[in-house]
């Protein structure tokens, strides 16, 4: 039997889901851009709908939401369009941006500062790797690292978020952008989003936030949280994979950003390009599905990680969580565990139960063919060798008891094997 527990790298696609998406793939075939004949107006019509319904889903209106292909490319778009948008001396909103950043002035004078987090996703990251090749200045701020709690620790805090005096130190007078992660991908921490923004927009800056793995496991409102830019991908909740959203803040403060896809002018000329129809319908539908269905799932996903901790605990010696503690749902990801095993090469465990048909993970599916070890672990405190010996696993809807059980004696039985040798 297959057991899948790599729910943070994906999900699988719920047939309530499949099943709302394929009169789109059949027979409503048409183009919502073309809305001449009446298959394309139907199209442009569903198109419209799953919006209105996606924006429900996480609190916010619809000419708010940008359909894209998935979080890395929202992100790309939140990020690369705000630092072109900056370049044009029309960020819309801030302290000094319309005044000291004309069009006409110097390219030195449009560059500027950006804050995001050691820990965020490599989306994020690689991007702001890339802004910096562009000229601008680019901040990671550290986070609460595993010590942190141990008394005399100069920096006390939960593990994984950062410290909000640090992000207060950080910003600088041409700070424009704060790019921080509702909830991390590796370790489940979840970041004090609205004391977050409050304190970026006193700055003046934007902030965007990367909500890839809330939608579902947790409470998720871009009204609530402040956010300026917000990026979901729709495979993370049930939903199919290559269709994802960005958030667009346009009441109140509205927020203008370039696009980095030209052509049709679709989405209100922020993404050029043919609309997905049976994507967005899909990732509708399984948004409206996960906000339904939290209250109940929430709670069992977190009974089973529960379960699997408990069984894994009382059967390997020298185990330990990686991360927030998991008697806390407001600072870690109901759905996710975080192990590390010591004496163990992750790797080679990763392959042993990969063998016995257990599906799990050593951190980022976007980063899994990198030799090198789990930056977050690393960001977090752990040295190489920890982080390499460490196991991810993430929960779903889907997942069952039984699967929990099999897979604390797979897992134990991987272990010993490898002791063992």
């Amino acid at each position: 039997m297959s057991i899948y527990l790599d729910n943070h790298s994906t999900t699988r696609l719920d047939p309530r889901v499949l099943e709302a998406m394929l009169p789109w793939l059949t027979d409503h075939y048409g183009n919502a851009g073309s809305v001449t004949h009446e298959m394309g107006r139907a199209a442009r019509a569903a198109v419209e709908s799953a919006r209105e319904i996606f924006a429900a889903s996480i609190g916010a209106t619809a000419r708010e939401i940008v359909f894209t292909s998935g979080a890395t490319e929202s992100i790309n778009l939140a990020i690369l369009g705000s630092v072109s948008r900056r370049g044009l001396g029309e960020q819309g909103q801030g302290h000094d941006f319309q005044q000291s950043h004309r069009p006409d002035q110097p390219d030195s004078q449009k560059t500027g500062h950006l804050i995001t987090v050691a820990t965020e996703h490599n989306a994020v990251l690689d991007t702001l790797d890339h802004v910096e090749r562009l000229g601008h200045a680019v901040t990671q701020l550290p986070v609460f690292q595993e010590q942190s709690w141990l008394p005399g620790s100069h920096r006390q805090g939960v593990v994984g978020q950062l410290s909000l005096d640090e992000l207060t130190a950080a910003f600088r007078p041409d700070t424009f952008l704060v790019s921080v992660m509702l909830a991390n991908n590796e370790i489940g921490s979840i970041q004090n989003i609205p004391a977050i923004a409050q304190r970026v927009h006193a700055h003046g800056a934007l902030l965007h936030v990367d909500c890839a793995q809330g939608l579902g496991r947790m409470p998720v409102s871009v009204s609530t949280m402040e956010a300026d830019l917000a990026s979901f991908s729709a495979h993370k909740f049930h939903g199919p994979k290559g269709v994802g959203a960005l958030y667009v803040r346009r009441s109140g403060r509205a927020v203008r950003i370039d696009p980095l896809v030209f052509g049709g002018g679709q989405e209100r000329g922020m993404r050029s390009g043919t609309l997905d129809v049976p994507g967005i319908v899909g990732m509708a539908t399984a948004a409206q599905l996960a906000v339904a269905g939290l209250p109940v799932e929430a709670a069992r996903m977190r009974e089973l990680r529960d379960m699997l901790w408990s069984l894994l605990s009382q059967s390997i010696e020298g185990i330990a969580i990686n991360g927030p503690p998991l008697n806390d749902p407001e600072v870690r990801l109901v759905n996710n565990l975080n192990v590390r095993v010591a004496g163990i090469e992750g790797e080679s465990l990763l392959a042993t139960l990969s063998a016995d048909g257990l599906a799990v993970s050593s951190g980022s599916a976007c980063s899994s063919e990198s030799p090198r070890p789990s930056h977050v672990l690393l960001a977090i405190g752990l040295d190489s060798d920890q982080a390499r010996a460490s196991l991810r696993f993430g929960f779903s809807r889907f997942t069952t008891s039984d699967e929990v059980v099999e897979a604390a004696t797979r897992i134990a039985a991987g272990v010993a094997r490898l002791r063992r040798l």
